[in-house]
């Protein structure tokens, strides 16, 4: 089961649905998109998410700032002007880049309160052969235009009437980008009580990568547990750490021994299963 995945099971399970984690309404003149799909190809963004809910807007961005989180992700900050523009903690976006013809489709990982003070949204890409993401870490630079469009039928976006809950994020590798958002939200909420009349329970996270440099925001993550203690936690785990895990991470990290057993079953014993 993927991370998000299982934080939507264990979201249907606080207060008996209590409206925390909800689906966004589903718009009845959305667009569908249909092509012809074969086994040889892998399906793009836009055919897997044909059913999901996103806006009808496009908005123009700008890139900002590139900010290389790891060896195979970097981080984008793009500029969206129209104040129309806004998205809830935990969603995509539809990333159109100019000459290419492939829609790419990226979380966002920053948070909703990093839009209203800044105009700025942020997405994490790990480098790929996909034409979107091979586009960010190849060609993109700073003031590279293109254009992107809200979709997800999963966020966060507690309203004041709803009851307090706690909050488990569990993630691995770059699947953290919708619940850092979360994180990042939940962290704002108690920043801001005064607005906005919320605040969230205790939020753990638990966070899985091969190895300590592959584990984003791990700094800013450690921040937010520093600055409140009694309301943030988290757990690092690495599978493939071959160096010493450095001494500020080590209270959080959890280092995984990989054991693989082969077993040589035999045609008889096949047989008498």
């Amino acid at each position: 089961m993927s991370a998000p995945c299982f934080v939507r099971t264990v979201a249907r399970g606080f207060s008996g649905g209590s409206g925390l984690f909800r689906p966004a309404v589903l718009c009845s003149d959305k667009v569908t998109v249909t092509r012809k799909m074969t086994s040889r190809r892998r399906t793009d963004h836009l055919e897997r998410t044909a059913s999901v809910h996103r806006q009808m807007e496009l908005f123009s961005a700008r890139v900002c700032d590139i900010i290389s989180e790891s060896d195979t992700v970097k981080r984008l900050r793009l500029e969206v002007a129209h104040p129309d523009f806004s998205f809830r903690a935990g969603q995509w976006v539809d990333f159109f880049i100019p000459g290419v013809d492939t829609v790419g489709g990226f979380s966002i990982c920053s948070s909703p309160g990093l839009l209203k003070r800044e105009g700025v949204i942020e997405l994490a890409v790990k480098y790929a052969r996909h034409p979107p993401a091979h586009w960010i870490h190849t060609e993109c630079s700073v003031d590279s235009q293109v254009a992107v469009r809200v979709g997800g039928n999963f966020y966060f976006d507690p309203q004041p009437s709803n009851p307090v809950v706690d909050l488990l994020l569990v993630a691995g590798g770059v699947g953290i980008n919708p619940l850092y958002s979360i994180l990042l939200h939940a962290a704002d909420l108690h920043r801001h009580t005064h607005s906005h009349r919320y605040t969230p329970g205790h939020t753990h996270l638990c966070y899985s990568a091969k190895n300590t440099t592959e584990l984003l925001f791990k700094d800013t993550i450690i921040d937010i547990c520093h600055e409140r203690p009694d309301k943030f936690s988290c757990h690092f785990h690495v599978t493939q750490q071959s160096s010493d895990i450095e001494p500020q991470l080590q209270p959080y990290t959890i280092r995984e021994l990989q054991i693989i057993i082969q077993f040589d079953v035999s045609r008889e014993l096949l047989m008498s299963l």
